[in-house]
């Protein structure tokens, strides 16, 4: 991609000369004969360099600069300023205007090149890192609108199936916190949190009348009920930037012992963000009122948990949640 050059000069032979001495080094040039034509066309066109000519009618080139420098959108062009005034205070008056550079007439044509050369390749590497700046901000909106919609969706769910209010909020924070104790990364976490928060998605696949039957389920809804987390994975596998973190909607109801569903793992088949999950989700389930029974007592929960380990539950999570909840 070639740079722009924008030429402000008012005569023309300057201009000539400028254009004799670029043409064919693979800029794109464009030219001014004044002071307003210059700030309209740094406007238009946002050249990666002006070259400035100072002494012009009407509006100086040390007047074009200092307006350049105080209008947003054409600031940071970089400004060559071209001079047959060639002492001490001229260059200071240019600099204080703010050019970039200063080189006095009449120019030698390689010192030119060479000058244009390192002030457009230190405008390219500005403008690269700006377009990284832009592209991360986008990124982390993408992301936190990524979060947003997580958490609705988890929230959706929370009232849809009349989960004491918080549950998922609730066993999201406390997975978090026993897998960074775990020693996960937290590149991993990131995806354990989306996990934790979506880890009924799969009742949306479940009729009401089964979700919310006040009493016990039959056998054969009972088989429909253990469908959620296929119901996760078939429609969470599909969005990207959810894969990773499937494992605990998926793998949240498999056993250590392998009695779980809906595949049976057994031991560390199950995924480790899925085997901590297991033990919070059934902390927060029965320490909570529902509609079927009232909340356990700590301790007889605890004690629970504790009979379960090597059943239910990974005993080494076992020991790391008693470490983690107390």
């Amino acid at each position: 991609m070639s740079s722009t050059v924008l030429i402000v000069d008012d005569e023309e032979s300057g201009r000539q000369t400028l254009e004799s001495i670029l043409e064919g080094e693979g800029y794109t040039l464009i030219m001014a004969e004044n002071g307003p034509q210059a700030i309209d066309k740094a406007k238009m066109y946002l050249p990666d360099v002006i070259l400035l000519d100072v002494m012009m009618p009407g509006m100086t080139g040390f007047e074009v600069c200092e307006r350049i420098r105080n209008d947003p959108p054409v600031a940071e062009i970089p400004i060559i300023i071209l001079t047959a005034l060639d002492d001490r205070e001229s260059l200071l008056t240019g600099l204080k205007a703010g050019a970039d550079d200063f080189i006095s007439k009449p120019f030698d044509r390689f010192e030119l090149r060479a000058r244009l050369i390192g002030i457009t390749r230190i405008n390219r590497y500005h403008k690269l890192l700006q377009e990284r700046e832009k592209l991360q901000e986008a990124h982390t909106h993408l992301l936190d609108a990524y979060e947003a919609t997580i958490e609705g969706w988890s929230h959706a769910m929370d009232l849809r199936d009349r989960e004491t209010e918080g549950h998922s909020r609730r066993v999201t924070d406390l997975t978090v916190k026993m897998a960074r104790e775990h020693g996960m990364s937290e590149d991993d976490l990131v995806y354990v949190r989306r996990g934790a928060l979506l880890h009924d998605m799969g009742k949306l696949g479940i009729p009401d009348a089964i979700l919310q039957k006040p009493d016990k389920l039959t056998d054969e809804e009972w088989k429909i009920m253990r469908m959620h987390p296929q119901f996760a994975y078939d429609m969470l596998s599909r969005v990207d930037y959810l894969k990773a973190a499937l494992d605990i909607p998926y793998c949240h109801h498999e056993k250590w012992d392998g009695s779980g569903y809906p595949r049976g793992l057994k031991g560390e088949e199950i995924p480790v963000a899925a085997r901590i999950f297991a033990v919070v989700d059934v902390w927060d389930a029965l320490t909570s009122d529902r509609p079927y029974r009232p909340a356990w007592s700590r301790e007889d929960t605890l004690a629970y948990i504790r009979e379960q380990s090597g059943k239910h539950f990974d005993p080494q999570i076992v020991e790391l949640f008693f470490k983690v909840i107390q």
